[in-house]
């Protein structure tokens, strides 16, 4: 098992237009970047899908940024946004 040095943790936020496949297309994407989903949650409010992804990326497997390209990347061809963010500037960003 890595420790926490050797490891990033990622939230990735999604909302779009609720329909097949996003989940699918999501976790997909994370499971060919070698991405271990830890927690994911989601909800349709009124038509709209919401999802929430907390994943750990291993050292040396691939960046946070080319990860963030290709979950971005992933949301165009969907028709979604997707946003991923280190889980730290994620904190930082929702601290009450």
């Amino acid at each position: 098992m890595l420790g926490l040095a050797e490891r990033d943790r990622i939230v990735v936020t999604v909302m779009g237009q609720d329909r097949v496949g996003i989940v699918a297309g999501i976790s997909g994407v994370l499971a060919e970047s070698k991405v271990n989903i830890i927690d994911l949650t989601s909800t349709e409010m009124h038509g709209l899908f919401v999802m929430i992804v907390l994943a750990e990326i291993q050292e040396g497997k691939i960046t946070v940024g080319d990860l963030q390209e290709r979950l971005k990347k992933k949301g165009e061809e969907m028709g979604i946004q997707v946003v991923a963010q280190d889980e730290a500037v994620f904190r930082y960003l929702h601290r009450i």
